[in-house]
């Protein structure tokens, strides 16, 4: 009976250790050296190099049990700006990080080269490491690796001379040597990665020309970065493009600075990934943090989002009985010893997110976050960024303004106010411009489009780049009262909107900013709630635009009290809406979006009664990164 319990416990043993996930962070000790039956050994080698025209040195560990009857992979770790062959030996012990792993078992036998990545005659680590030849040695070095270097190993070492064998990472200076060089000679690396890479990592295209062939070649491609590391940017920046090039990659974060804690433990992580299958699935919850979102306040840590887009919450709240995080979803929060309440959510998808705390069951706004008009009254908000929007970075480009304009409006009897924005230039221009009005969905205001949607980086960008034409975009106040109420999809709130709007505020700005006259110079669009309003105003009276643009909307299947009179006019008229719309842009967000359904039946209603259209879908449903793209496609065809 014994004996049976011990096999099964040697079985579950034997499982569990198979399909253990690997740490999120290397555990303490990992970096001393042990008493162990086998060790690696570290050398000098000196190889000619044609490109230098010298001889240069390199350090090269062969690991324990190392024999010359055997080939093997090899790794080529690179140093930093103020280094030099012998940094990682001095400072990161890899020596001692790899002899541990071996003796665990969790690490392929490996040979590892530590050049000396200045590629110049004097390439010392002395002076002033900055100054600008030296600095060019260290692009200079892709030539020497790949011509002097390489082939050195490969005829003195028994190492393995496939592609799939050899790998390329490194830190800082480094980490931007081994991304640049492993990325731009894919026939010659398959694992390739940087830690805390510096700013001379290549951008986008420059860096990664064929993602096709990356996403074919590459076994294992690493980013990461420690947390409070100045050079995070450069990490993000690169984790974005691949991301939006659909590039398998691990996005790893981890607590820490630009220094040797940090990229000890990245190899720690990473020597143990390379030489085997990958799983990027199982990759997926490596990072043990996540960064801090554009939309925390200042300087607070928390939230932080995972690169899986999972958000981990955090606050110090020791006198709170209950507390939850409301996504629409629920998440409830654990509390410590502390009074620390913490809660990790599930993935959440890209773009603005609302959010509520609900703190004993009270729900109120993360003094964490910022706030936004967002579902009907103000509540925080969190921003998952999206894989493909540089289109709406901040770059270093003439930027426009955006600016809050108070009138009063004798249709409503009240002081309201709009956001206008205006392109760079607009204020020295002797021309006039032409002018879009842009309206929000139902639960937001004026506000929407600036604060969420970035129409001013959409708008500078498109301009900036000869995309889309300067022109002037109102962001007015969709959101109307009625006499005895009634829902802003009904008869007479959209009647009273539509006199708001070519009552008052297109009379007041043709007055007050320098305007082009004429239907040709006048679009008019919107999203959700806001596509409504234009199909209201916009096809009663086309006459008064060359262009409407309605997105994740369409008139509701089930309401034909409304929506009979609206076909009844367009066959009526249905020369003129096609004369006169030269632009009748309609997008959704795929069948995920919640106005699908009904934009399609509309739609079938269009082709019925021959309205001319032009019709698109962006994956991502009723959410802002699809009106942002929806934007950003619309005001390329205007004017």
């Amino acid at each position: 009976m014994m004996k049976k319990t011990l096999i099964i416990l040697l079985f579950l043993s034997f499982i569990l250790k198979g399909n253990a996930q690997q740490a999120k962070i290397a555990p303490e000790g990992f970096d001393v050296k042990r008493q162990l039956s086998h060790y690696g050994k570290i050398d000098t080698i000196t190889y000619p190099s044609k490109t230098v025209g010298a001889n240069r040195r390199a350090l090269i560990y062969t690991p324990p049990g190392y024999s010359k009857s055997k080939k093997y992979p090899v790794l080529y770790l690179l140093h930093g700006i103020g280094g030099d062959e012998k940094e990682w030996y001095n400072n990161g012990t890899p020596q001692v990080i790899l002899d541990n792993l071996y003796a665990e078992g969790k690490i392929e036998p490996m040979i590892v080269v530590l050049p000396n990545g200045r590629a110049m005659k004097d390439d010392r680590a002395v002076g002033n490491t900055m100054a600008q030849d030296k600095v060019e040695a260290f692009a200079t070095f892709e030539k020497d690796l790949l011509n002097d270097l390489i082939p050195y190993i490969e005829k003195k070492f028994p190492v393995k001379k496939e592609q799939t064998s050899r790998a390329i990472f490194g830190l800082s200076m480094g980490g931007g040597q081994a991304l640049n060089f492993g990325l731009g000679n894919l026939d010659v690396f398959a694992w390739v990665g940087g830690f805390s890479s510096a700013p001379n990592t290549r951008q986008r295209k420059q860096l990664l020309s064929n993602p096709d062939v990356a996403r074919k070649k590459l076994k294992l491609l690493w980013i990461s970065c420690g947390d409070q590391d100045w050079l995070i940017a450069n990490s993000k920046r690169t984790s974005d493009y691949l991301r939006q090039e659909k590039v398998p990659h691990v996005y790893y974060l981890e607590p820490g600075g630009h220094d040797f804690k940090v990229w000890k433990n990245d190899l720690y992580m990473v020597s143990q990934l390379l030489f085997k299958d990958v799983d990027y699935k199982k990759l997926n919850d490596l990072s043990p943090i996540g960064y801090t979102p554009e939309t925390n306040i200042r300087r607070a840590r928390y939230p932080q989002v995972y690169p899986n887009s999972k958000v981990h919450f955090q606050i110090h709240a020791p006198e709170v009985k209950k507390l939850q995080v409301d996504f629409g979803k629920k998440y409830d929060m654990t509390k410590d010893v502390n009074g620390t309440w913490s809660v990790i959510t599930d993935s959440i998808s890209e773009g603005i997110h609302y959010y509520s705390l609900i703190v004993d069951g009270m729900s109120i706004a993360d003094p964490a976050s910022k706030t936004y008009y967002g579902m009907g009254r103000m509540a925080s908000g969190i921003e998952i960024p999206f894989a493909g929007g540089d289109y709406y970075a901040l770059k270093n480009i003439p930027h426009g303004e955006v600016r809050i304009r108070r009138y009063y409006s004798p249709v409503l009897r009240e002081w309201r106010q709009c956001y206008i924005y205006v392109p760079a230039g607009y204020d020295q221009s002797a021309e006039s411009f032409p002018v879009m009005y842009l309206l929000h969905g139902g639960g937001e205001d004026e506000t929407g489009w600036f604060n969420q949607g970035k129409t001013d980086l959409i708008m500078d960008n498109l301009i900036a780049e000869k995309k889309a034409k300067p022109m002037i975009i109102v962001m007015m106040d969709g959101n109307v009262s009625v006499a005895g109420g009634g829902n802003a999809f009904s008869e007479a709130p959209l009647k009273t909107f539509d006199r708001e709007l070519k009552e008052v505020v297109m009379p007041f700005i043709s007055s007050n900013y320098k305007v082009k006259k004429g239907p040709e110079n006048t679009a008019l669009a919107g999203l959700s709630m806001g596509g409504i309003q234009t199909l209201y105003a916009g096809v009663k009276d086309s006459h008064l635009f060359s262009a409407l643009g309605v997105f994740s909307s369409g008139w509701f299947a089930n309401q034909k009290e409304l929506t009979d009179p609206q076909y009844a006019l367009m066959t009526t008229n249905k020369d003129a809406i096609n004369k006169n719309i030269k632009s009748f842009w309609i997008a959704m967000g795929g069948k995920e979006d919640i106005a699908h359904n009904n934009c399609k039946i509309m739609l079938s209603k269009f082709d019925e009664i021959g309205i001319k259209y032009t019709y698109s879908e962006y994956p991502g449903g009723h959410t802002w990164p699809v009106w942002r793209n929806n934007l950003y496609k619309f005001a390329q065809v205007l004017f």
